[in-house]
This record gives C-alpha cells, structure tokens and sequence, in this order.
C-alpha cells in the first residue's frame, strides 16, 4: 500500500424528506446569500425547487437562481453563473440535481473567488480555495456529492476535462434516495454504470497488497449488481434506491482509492465520445469499460481473475487464469446489457469517421502529452484500438 493522506469533511445528511432541511444547513455553514443552480424543468415540475426556497425562506437567507445545467455540462452557464455570483454578492452556492448540476456549481463556486479563469482548474491548476458548496441530490451516479472532482464540456472546442481539489469538497451534501425514484429506468442503469466504472478505475491498479480497498470496491460492486436489477424492475424500491445512493458516494469519495494507483483512462476515452455526441455518461462508460478491459487484461490477468472470481463469481482457472479474466469480462458485458445499457459506439451516436479525432484530442488535446491511463500507459494508436473494440 502506497503513503496517502486523506481528508473528507463533507456533512451528509441522509433520508427521506431531507430536502425540507436545505436552508438549515446553509445557515450552518455560514450562507447568507446563495445561488441555487439546478439543470431542466424536473426539478421545477416536481416541487422540490419550491420546497427548496421554502427552507431558505424559513431562515430568512436571500437568494437567486440559474438553471440550464445540460447533461455534460458546458463552460459557457458556467462563466453566466461566475459573473452572476460576483454581481449579485453571493457566499454560498447550493446545488440541485445531479453530477452535471454539481459539477457546473463546483466550477462556479471556484471562479467566483478567482481573479483568473476559471478553465485553469481544468488545465491541472489544484483548486484550493472556493465559495462554500452545498448539494441536494437527485440522481446516484456520478459521486460528486462527497468528491473533489469536477467535469466541465469546454464549448471552445467540445471537449471534456476534469479538475480536482479539496476546494470542491461539498460542505455538506443531502441525500434523499426518494428523489431518484421519478428517474427513467435508462438514467437509472446509467447511474449504476457510471459507479461501477469509478470502482472499476480504481480497481485496476499497479500497487500490490491493497486487500482493504480491494475488498471495498468488490463488496460495493456486488450492491450494485444485487440492486440494480431490483430497481430496475421496480423503480419505488426505495431501500434498494438507499443503497445504490449510498454505493455511488462511496464510490466517488475517494475512500476506496488510498493508498493505490488508480487508472481513469476510461474515462477519459468516454469524454471525448459524450462531448461530441453529447451522450448519457454512463452510457458512454457502458461502451469504453468493456473495450478497455478486452484491450489490457494482459497486463495483470491474475487482477482481471481475482475481479472475474471474487465480483462476479466465475470459477477461477488457475491453470489458465486468462479464461477467467475474460470470462469475467463477458459477464461485465451482459449485466450492462440486463439493465439496458448501449454496446456499441453508433449506439452512442458516434461515427466510426470520429475515432481519429476523438483518439487524438484524448491524448494530446489542451495540453495533455501524449499518453493516459495509470494502470495501463495507452497512446494514440491504443486509444484508436479501443474505440475500434466498440464498433
């Protein structure tokens, strides 16, 4: 196990009707002024922006509101969202929706107290200080609720890039899983996608003797293969909804990853697939994660094995253990398509004619030299080889 250190002070509070609390804990954490930012007219239809006011209200904190956050979301609201923060005098951003919501507020929140632009977090400059964040979830997937990630679509180009830093940690996150259950089924199997594919990056690692965090991340990926199909068939399940919630913070936080090289090359070949085609993230990653497996489950097979063996439940061949690394795969395969996720690049709206471009952004766009990926080192003519797995 490698050195680490590990800080995660985000305040959860979980439950049903938690949302009614919003403005409680704004106050708590020293909010006078917020900006709500949320994503389409769901939040609106469903009330639960009303009952958000409501709360604020309640504890006399003034407010003002941007929505539009896209799936992917954009740089442009973000930059609206900047400039409105600074003329308004905002001092706490509060965050309702999903991991496209959460995302767009972090970079907000973090380009408001900046005097440069805020783009520069997602060219690798550590984000170390922004306005207070809180979030109120709506969709389990992409984690955000408890990390210090972010991930912003760049319009000057459409291309996706991440940023990191304890300044984006949520000061405190509510989790109401009864917010999710109005959620389609295919939002749904791409939140589970979406949390297996952050278990799975840093599953695959090069750090020997990690048996805490593996154990982890394999017993969070058996939840979510005994809960997905449960939500799936029933949507109102609300305890499989807790757990799947649960799973997608822990997933995401961070706590599963100390100590051990992690991968994210998946991802980052995701991101150039949603940016053009502006596709669901997780169901992008349904496509990649697959492909990426298949193209460097040579690199440490007995690793594919023991995740084929111990997730999965195949039968480990010791005398050819490169059976059961590809046999956990094919059942990696055919649970993505049990809950109704894409296969296929053109599934995606993706063009065999973008594999070029899309493989070449990912390895040298915006400053990026050449090469991704922690676990396995994969270039440009990698990278084409992947997506050439999805056709």
């Amino acid at each position: 196990m490698d050195n680490f250190t590990f800080y995660s002070p985000t305040y959860f509070v979980f439950g049903k009707d938690e949302e009614h609390n919003a403005g409680k804990y704004v106050a708590c954490f020293g909010g006078t002024k917020v900006l709500i930012h949320y994503g389409g007219g769901s939040v609106v239809r469903s009330g639960l922006l009303d009952r958000i006011t409501n709360s604020l209200e309640m504890e006399g904190i003034s407010y003002v509101e941007l929505g539009g956050v896209k799936p992917n979301p954009r740089s442009g609201l973000v930059y609206e969202g900047i400039d409105l923060c600074r003329k308004e005098g905002i001092d706490f951003v509060l965050a309702v929706g999903g991991g496209s919501t959460i995302d767009s507020a972090k970079a907000i929140a973090a380009g408001a107290v900046y005097d440069g632009d805020f783009w520069e977090f997602y060219q690798g400059k550590p984000v170390e200080k922004a306005l207070p964040l809180g979030t109120v979830l709506t969709i389990a997937a992409a984690g955000s609720e408890g990390s210090p990630d972010s991930v912003i679509t760049n319009e000057n180009g459409m291309y996706k890039r991440g940023a990191s830093g304890e300044g984006f940690r949520p000061a405190f996150s509510i989790l109401n899983p009864a917010l999710t259950q109005t959620l389609s089924a295919f939002q749904t199997a791409c939140g589970i996608t979406d949390i297996m594919a952050h278990l799975f990056e840093r599953y695959f690692t090069n750090t020997k003797e990690v048996e805490v965090t593996d154990r982890l991340i394999e017993g969070l990926l058996l939840t979510m293969i005994h809960e997905g199909p449960r939500v799936i068939t029933d949507p109102d399940h609300y305890e499989a909804r807790a757990n799947i919630m649960w799973a997608g913070m822990m997933a995401h936080n961070n706590s599963c990853g100390v100590g051990r090289s992690q991968d994210w090359a998946s991802h980052d070949i995701e991101h150039e697939i949603s940016a053009l085609s502006d596709c669901a993230h997780g169901a992008g990653l349904a496509v990649v994660f697959p492909a990426w497996m298949t193209y460097t489950y040579k690199h440490d097979v007995m690793r594919f094995a023991q995740a084929a063996s111990r997730v999965w439940g195949c039968n480990m061949d010791f005398s050819n253990p490169e059976r059961t690394a590809l046999e956990g795969i094919e059942r990696f395969k055919n649970f993505l398509k049990s809950i109704g996720m894409p296969a296929t690049l053109a599934e995606l709206d993706a063009t065999e004619d973008a594999i070029p471009q899309m493989a070449h952004t990912c390895c040298y766009g915006d400053g990026r030299t050449g090469h991704i990926g922690g676990f396995v080192s994969l270039g440009e003519e990698d990278i084409n080889a992947i997506y050439r797995l999805m056709l």
